[in-house]
């Protein structure tokens, strides 16, 4: 079976989107293989990046599309034929077909009776159908900003592509992406190789030919080799180690084509500096590893990762550079610090009113007062009992106040208007280094935590308030205004806050067990449009609903099924009034991962199947407009497996919030499942639309009961056949 190897030469790629077009591009040439019927059982594809270029391997495909006979609908018989005769539709669909008219057969389907035709189609060759599918699927490619360079001329492209290389075997593809005709040839690394092209006769050969002109096409090699590289390195500095950085590898990785590392070194007298500031520079701005002790202290020295391989010579003039530049960043660390400490936080409140935050929402200044007045209302809920006196608990209140007036201070230092990385983190220094209380102080330099996924949220109670606060508050007015994020696009990062929101509400052990969504959304939308608009409240609860059901699957690695039973629960519910009494959001996701473990088992399964039977009925009852009450009465039983029920759910109902409120999830799941026999036992020997008015609705109010027990839990109709 014949493989194909096609790779796109670029100039250089932002490093930061290497790896999702890489994915990209494979997932594409596998669904096109796919689609187009040339994959196979043993079809492997293997895809390549540098900062050059972006390569796919297929091996094992199908020479040639198998041969098909395909059954074509064409119009209907009123209008194919008329008298028996066939019409000017019937012979243009023949002709369109390629057979004769009298070819044409009638058939029976949903929307009645048409003609059609039984077409042979012959299969294409691997060679024709890549030619002629891949320039769209190139140019498919998404890309978070792209460019032009012919004038005129419709591509846009993450950089300028120039040159394209597509073999089936040992046969050239012609195909043609961006006015660049596709040949055998690649190129190796800039400097290293130079302009002469590198021939590639055949796919499998594709990888060695490269690593010959200095170019790791595989990324995952290039990483093995960064890291392996880095060891050597640190090992020049006795007792030190690299401080890992899984994300600052990721991109070295996609910088370099053939990278090495050098070891570097820099004076004493900048450790006086907090680490914060000085990994930051060497990290975010020259992409250097910093090194420390076994104790987790800084060390005088840094590892800057090379697309070069150099002698001795020439790595110590590139040290000598690096030192250099990285000298002049610590400078200018160092005089920020220095310059920004003669007016304390403090006093720089009243500068914020000349930061703007968003044009319709005002500046810093307005965004701080915002921020503590939704804190004060969402630590109500944070009572004393919290706490171990009251005593503590006004300290506590007094801390969140100020970290909540400090935190954007620093937004107006130079050391942030420099290193904008530093925001949140640069206050909380400063904080520190005036004295402040701690608690202030570590709220102010969390606030903006989590900031991903993978980000820790606030190490203190004060510091989740606070970041609570300031993402909550950010959503609620950027929706009041129409900035909600759209599709892919959110330029105001309204997910990763909502993202926020959430992990702190499930992840905060001090606080998760008290706060709830709505209570939270309540403190926010306090004096502004949303309370007035039922509409907008609807739309912000539905999003970070979204974000809990995005953390309960990424994070929590739920089902997906059961993320989507638990947000339609009850407990997640948007009613403020409701929520108040509600269990936080840390019991919601304990009893989330209860139910995925037990997902499968046969009562749960079985429950569920007649919980979507009775969901099926109400729905079915609601779109017929037949109104009924909210509460069944004993008066209308007729049949015992109604009042069986009925007794039943009262039952569950109080077995269920005890259980819950307790964290005893199996219990509750125990109790649910326990509504298996009587719903069996009601749909056996009850007729639910019967004639009877009076009858039917109180029987519809007994299953909308049922429903409403449970779904206080979990939507269990969603778990059905799972």
């Amino acid at each position: 079976m014949p493989a194909f190897l096609l790779e796109i030469g670029l100039e250089e790629i932002p490093a930061s989107m290497i790896f999702a077009a890489q994915t990209e591009l494979a997932q594409r040439v596998e669904k096109l293989l796919t689609r187009e019927r040339l994959g196979t059982d043993i079809l492997r594809l293997t895809s390549y990046s540098t900062p050059r270029r972006l390569a796919v391997l297929a091996e094992g495909l199908l020479p040639k599309q198998p041969d098909m006979e395909e059954e074509i609908v064409g119009p209907s018989t009123k209008v194919a034929y008329r008298d028996g005769v066939p019409t000017s539709a019937a012979m243009a669909f023949a002709k369109k077909s390629g057979v004769d008219v009298s070819a044409l057969k009638t058939i029976q389907n949903a929307k009645g009776e048409y003609v059609s035709a039984t077409v042979h189609r012959r299969g294409r060759t691997a060679a024709e159908v890549l030619t002629s599918s891949l320039p769209a699927e190139i140019g498919g490619i998404y890309w978070p900003k792209n460019m032009y360079w012919r004038a005129g001329k419709p591509e846009r492209f993450v950089r300028p592509v120039r040159w394209l290389l597509a073999l089936l075997d040992e046969e050239i593809l012609p195909l043609e992406f961006a006015g660049v005709i596709a040949d055998r040839f690649s190129y190796g690394h800039r400097v290293l190789h130079g302009d002469k092209p590198v021939v590639i006769r055949a796919p499998h050969e594709y990888a060695e030919k490269l690593d010959s002109a200095y170019v790791q096409v595989d990324p995952e090699a290039r990483k093995h080799r960064i890291r392996k590289a880095l060891d050597a390195a640190t090992r020049q500095v006795p007792g030190a180690r690299w401080r890992e950085n899984e994300e600052l590898v990721d991109t070295v990785t996609n910088l370099t084509e053939w990278p090495t590392v050098v070891l570097g070194n820099f004076e004493q007298e900048y450790l006086t500096l907090p680490d914060e500031i000085l990994v930051t520079v060497m990290r975010d701005h020259q992409k250097y590893f910093a090194l420390e002790d076994a104790e987790e202290k800084l060390l005088p020295n840094f590892l800057a990762v090379l697309n070069l391989e150099v002698d001795d010579a020439g790595a110590a003039t590139i040290r000598h550079g690096n030192e250099r530049v990285l000298r002049a960043r610590f400078n200018d660390a160092r005089f920020f610090w220095d310059v920004d400490q003669k007016i304390p936080l403090v006093d720089r409140v009243e500068m914020l009113k000349s930061v703007t935050f968003q044009k319709d929402l005002g500046s810093y200044w307005n965004k701080t007062q915002r921020n503590r007045a939704v804190a004060r209302r969402i630590i109500d809920r944070c009572d004393p009992p919290l706490f171990d006196s009251e005593v503590k608990f006004e300290t506590f209140c007094g801390g969140v106040d100020q970290a909540a007036l400090l935190a954007k201070t620093d937004l107006t230092t130079e050391m942030v208007k420099e290193f904008t990385e530093l925001q949140g983190v640069v206050g909380g220094l400063y904080a520190r280094a005036q004295r402040l209380p701690d608690g202030v102080a570590r709220a102010i330099y969390d606030h903006y935590k989590p900031a991903s996924q993978t980000d820790t949220i606030p190490g203190l109670p004060a510091g989740s308030v606070v970041a609570l606060a300031d993402k909550i508050s950010t959503i609620v007015d950027m929706f009041a205004i129409g900035l909600q994020p759209t599709g892919s696009k959110d330029p105001f990062a309204l997910r990763r806050a909502g993202n926020g929101v959430v992990r702190i509400l499930a992840e905060d052990a001090r606080l998760n067990d008290r706060l709830h969504l709505s209570y939270v959304c309540f403190a926010a939308m306090q004096n502004t449009k949303a309370m007035e608009d039922a509409e907008l409240r609807g739309s912000i609860y539905d999003f970070l609903l979204d974000r809990f059901e995005f953390y309960l699957r990424e994070t929590r690695k739920i089902n997906s099924q059961v993320a989507r039973a638990i947000r339609k629960a009850g407990t997640t519910g948007s009613d403020y009034e409701v929520g108040c009494q509600l269990i936080g959001y840390g019991k919601i996701a304990g009893f989330a991962t209860a139910l995925h473990d037990q997902v499968g088992s046969p009562n749960v399964l079985a429950v569920a199947e007649l919980l979507k039977r009775t969901a099926n009925i109400l729905r079915q009852a609601r779109e017929k407009r037949i109104a009924f009450s909210g509460n069944e009465s004993e008066d209308l039983f007729r049949e015992p497996a109604e009042r069986e029920l009925s007794r039943k759910v009262t039952e569950v109902n109080e077995a269920i919030q005890h259980s819950y409120r307790q964290g005893n999830y199996n219990d509750v799941i125990a109790a649910i499942a326990g509504l298996q026999p009587p719903l069996n036992a009601f749909f056996d020997s009850v007729m639910v639309m019967v004639e009877d008015e009076s009858l039917r609705d109180n029987r519809l109010a007994l299953l909308s009961r049922t429903e409403s027990v449970v779904r206080w839990a979990a939507d269990f109709s969603e778990l059905a056949s799972i």
